[in-house]
């Protein structure tokens, strides 16, 4: 669903990226782990079309995005490590807008409300402005409208950051939902328990370079702990 073949990208002289190959499949999660400046953000950046390659493709369905861009945004859904949402606007009107711009104009109340319902909000909250909402009810608010929009994969980045405990939990609730959707999920994070949790393989970046995958069956917290920290010594 989500493929990377060769992927570059330069900054002047910085290396952002050096010939990613990656592949998530449909009902995957993939957490791609590192640290500040290992190439996450722009490898999210690259699927989503917010930057082009020096080199290589990033490919969605199939489609390149560089080549099909508009076609290519049809099929996903991103959440950042802050979602932005009409504040003045309701969790329902916000999710009717966005719905509307994706194409979905069509849903009825009954059938959002059930959506943000599904993705875990409180049936009272969705007529609330969305200026009083924590940050883990704005992220709800983003995967209902992933799921509203029937999206084939799901960008993630940093979507964990600042959620408490709980927060997080549930979180990781709607992720394992979405998945069994058949949905594909690439998400960059620091959360190595998180990862471990949540994802089915585990990609360790550095310095631009996938220096490690691994399957998260194989492996306990300590272990993914120290090979993440293995990985992360100069």
């Amino acid at each position: 669903m989500l493929e990377a073949v060769d992927l570059v990208k330069h900054y002047g002289k910085l290396v952002a990226l050096r010939g990613l190959n990656l592949v998530v499949q449909p009902g995957e999660v993939f957490c791609l782990l590192g640290a500040n400046g290992a190439g996450k953000t722009t490898t999210i950046q690259l699927f989503l079309g917010f930057i082009e390659p020096t080199s290589g493709a990033a490919r969605i369905a199939g489609k390149e995005v560089a080549k099909q861009p508009l076609e290519t945004k049809v099929s996903i859904a991103y959440i950042p490590e802050n979602v932005m949402l009409y504040p003045n606007l309701t969790g329902l009107e916000n999710l009717e807008f966005f719905a509307t711009l994706a194409g979905k104009g069509d849903l009825s109340e009954s059938e959002l409300r059930d959506t943000l319902k599904r993705a875990g909000l409180a049936a009272e909250a969705a007529d609330r402005r969305v200026g009083g909402y924590s940050k883990g009810m704005r992220q709800k608010v983003g995967i209902a409208l992933a799921m509203a929009k029937q999206a084939r994969a799901l960008l993630l980045d940093e979507p964990t950051s600042g959620l408490d405990p709980k927060a997080s939990n549930e979180f990781s609730e709607l992720l394992e939902r979405v998945r069994d959707d058949g949905v594909a999920v690439l998400m960059a994070t620091h959360d190595i328990f998180r990862s471990k949790e949540v994802g089915d393989r585990v990609g360790i970046m550095k310095h631009g370079e996938l220096v490690a995958t691994m399957s998260t069956s194989d492996l306990s917290h300590t272990d993914l702990e120290r090979v993440y920290l293995e990985h992360m010594h100069e």
